[in-house]
């Protein structure tokens, strides 16, 4: 037997009529406003933008004069080249050095720098590659069995007291000293194929005019082996003809 219970009607309210105890539940909220500091006494905690510069007058003075500083001091710094030890009007300078072979000037070859012989070796290999001869490996080696091949001969002829030319400045006159090489590997690249007596006595001519420079410059550096200016200058043809042989075959 089921027992029966009396449940009471739901009215629901109209638009009209609000319960103010329970309140409408969909009734929307009113946006708040986002928090204000009461006090703009710290400049950067404002959330007004506009009223920062008008409360920070000596902050917005102490930023312009370390930008104006900070300007200045990049003003005053040395171009990127000079701090890498670059210098293109040395390497002029050397350079032009070498284009008279029979008057070349040792002073500017006093202050060793390895920019130059390096600029010259890679427009060898750039030529050598016009050519159609791919020899950076082959001209680097060289290069360095070179340079270290005259320092050794140079030492030993100027004794263990006389001999003050370092290494570094044994690489960089024999470095700037292979002008005439490379302006034959440019030379050639005009010539006819082929081998001729054209080409052994246009090589031979710059191969003398290397030799020339590099056994003044050695002889001019250091001291004591003038007597040996001979020898100096064997090492240095064998040198600048071994290169040649790379143009000439």
């Amino acid at each position: 037997m089921s027992k029966q219970f009396t449940v009471p009607p739901v009215v629901f309210p109209s638009g009209g009529g609000v319960n103010p105890n329970v309140g409408n539940i969909n009734q929307r909220r009113v946006p708040t406003a986002p928090f204000q500091p009461s006090s703009s006494a710290i400049p950067f905690m404002a959330f007004d933008m506009g009223s920062v510069p008008s409360s920070s007058g000596s902050l917005g003075g102490t930023i312009s004069t370390s930008a104006v500083s900070a300007s200045a001091s990049f003003e005053d710094e040395e171009p990127l080249l000079d701090e890498l030890g670059i210098h293109p009007d040395q390497i002029w300078h050397k350079t032009r050095s070498i284009l008279n072979p029979f008057r070349v000037n040792p002073a500017a070859h006093k202050d060793s720098d390895l920019s130059g012989p390096i600029f010259l070796y890679l427009s060898f290999c750039l030529f050598q590659l016009l050519g159609g001869k791919i020899q950076f490996g082959i001209i680097l080696g060289w290069i360095v069995v070179s340079s270290i091949f005259l320092y050794v001969v140079f030492n030993m002829l100027a004794g263990r007291n006389n001999g003050n030319l370092d290494l570094h400045t044994c690489t960089s006159v024999v470095g700037y000293c292979m002008l005439p090489v490379v302006i034959l590997s440019a030379v050639s690249l005009f010539m006819p194929q082929g081998i001729g007596v054209v080409r052994y006595a246009t090589a031979g001519v710059f191969v003398v005019w290397a030799t020339r420079s590099c056994a003044n410059l050695m002889v001019a550096l250091a001291d004591g082996v003038e007597e040996h200016r001979g020898l100096i200058a064997y090492a240095c043809f064998l040198i600048y003809a071994l290169f040649s042989l790379l143009v000439i075959f």
